[in-house]
């Protein structure tokens, strides 16, 4: 069978879809990390460990009481996401740890047969020593070979393409969550063939089930860190609601006459769901548009906010809390590597929000491949170093020496 190119599975995921059509409200705006590196979102973990387990802004664990534990995990989608064929040589939470993250933007009204891409990757490392974690995004326009795979429905055989269109590849011809599946394993071998790193656990977040989450929560706080411009939201004069960009190819795009785009000015807001949503998928018009970085950070940012959301409003009204943990476990997936999650809690106890630390592949600059490949992103040479240390669990030595590719994520 014939595979999409990346040029099409681009244009199909910026593509105005029906989810611009949402009857929209009047917005209503209204410590430092280890080796000096910033405080750090607590998404990630959250995603890992069953977020309902509940940690506090402080990064305390809420787990005393097991009857809650147990219900929050219950909440969430359990699926064997990781690479069967994979050698599990630690099925013990003892050692040094990687846990592949990995968010999707589904649309309302999807094709179930259209190819799913990853919208945002990153590998989130715990040393052996269990008192810090580390999260790693790899871009996802990066240029690399990606293995031959066979899901049982379709066939791949192999060849180079943006990292993202692994995970589409590898669902190709599967529906539901069989294709998200199949997708993240045929995207860990991409990983595990190009940088050689291997994975003990694994979760994948919906962004799309998000909105059902901040509905949940009427709204959600988010400070916005620079001026974004929605292409898929705008406003006609009687108050209707229209694409205000057509895009004419690659990341150029023509303002739609009599539409207002949406805009998230900088500063602290109180986003409506549509708002939230809409502005975490933005990237073609940030300040640095040919590259993921922004859209990366603001997805970051958003997650953090809704767990904050969830913990303020859960933890204080116990009757609302299970419905909460309810629309939170239906937007994640997870694979906890046959690792209890009682041992991985237990293992990162002691990581609190400040021992985690946020890294830029390629410094947070977008790298072009030359001639034909330039709407692809080259990994660099001290990007294969920083894989390097996470295989070898040596990543604190590597940011020593790179301190000003630490992050601010929120």
């Amino acid at each position: 069978m014939e595979y999409a190119s990346s040029a099409v599975l681009d244009r199909a995921r910026d593509e105005p879809s029906s989810y611009g059509q949402r009857s929209p409200q009047p917005p209503r705006r209204g410590k430092n990390g280890r080796n000096g590196g910033p405080k750090d979102p607590l998404w990630a973990r959250i995603m890992v460990i069953v977020g309902a387990l509940l940690m506090l802004g402080s990064g305390t664990m809420v787990v005393a009481n097991k009857l809650l534990f147990d219900a929050a995990a219950g909440n969430f989608q359990h699926a064997d996401l990781l690479d069967p064929a994979a050698p599990r040589q630690h099925v013990t939470v003892n050692g040094a740890k990687n846990i592949l993250l990995v968010g999707i933007d589904t649309r309302p009204g999807q094709n179930p047969n259209d190819l799913v891409r990853s919208d945002s990757i990153i590998i989130l490392h715990i040393p052996a020593t269990h008192d810090r974690a580390y999260l790693v995004s790899i871009p996802r326009d990066s240029y690399v070979q990606i293995p031959p795979f066979n899901n049982g429905s379709k066939t791949y055989h192999g060849g180079h393409d943006r990292i993202n269109a692994s995970f589409a590849f590898g669902g190709d011809g599967k529906i539901g969550l069989d294709k998200l599946k199949y997708g993240f394993r045929l995207l860990q071998q991409t990983i595990k063939q190009d940088f050689g790193i291997s994975f003990d656990a694994g979760a994948i977040v919906d962004f799309e089930g998000f909105h059902d989450v901040v509905s949940a929560l009427g709204g959600v706080r988010m400070c916005v860190d620079e001026k974004t411009t929605s292409i898929h939201i705008g406003h006609t004069k009687d108050g209707k609601t229209k694409v205000p960009f057509i895009q004419d190819g690659g990341h150029s795009f023509r303002a739609v006459p009599g539409v207002t785009p949406e805009v998230y000015n900088v500063g602290c807001y109180h986003l409506e769901p549509w708002q939230a949503l809409d502005y975490v998928r933005q990237r073609d018009l940030l300040a640095n548009q040919h590259s993921d970085y922004g859209r990366q950070r603001h997805q970051q940012q958003f997650i953090k906010a809704v767990f904050k959301e969830v913990l303020d409003q859960g933890l204080t009204s116990p009757t609302k809390l299970p419905g909460l943990l309810k629309v939170v476990g239906k937007a994640m997936t997870i694979d906890n590597g046959n690792i209890g999650l009682e041992d991985w809690v237990f293992a990162m106890r002691n990581i609190s929000a400040s021992d985690l630390t946020t890294i830029k592949t390629n410094a947070g600059k977008f790298n072009p491949g030359p001639g034909d490949l330039r709407g692809y992103e080259m990994i660099s040479d001290e990007s294969m170093q920083l894989f390097t240390a996470i295989r070898d669990d040596d990543v604190e030595g590597f940011i020593g020496n790179h301190t000003d590719w630490l992050s601010q994520s929120g």
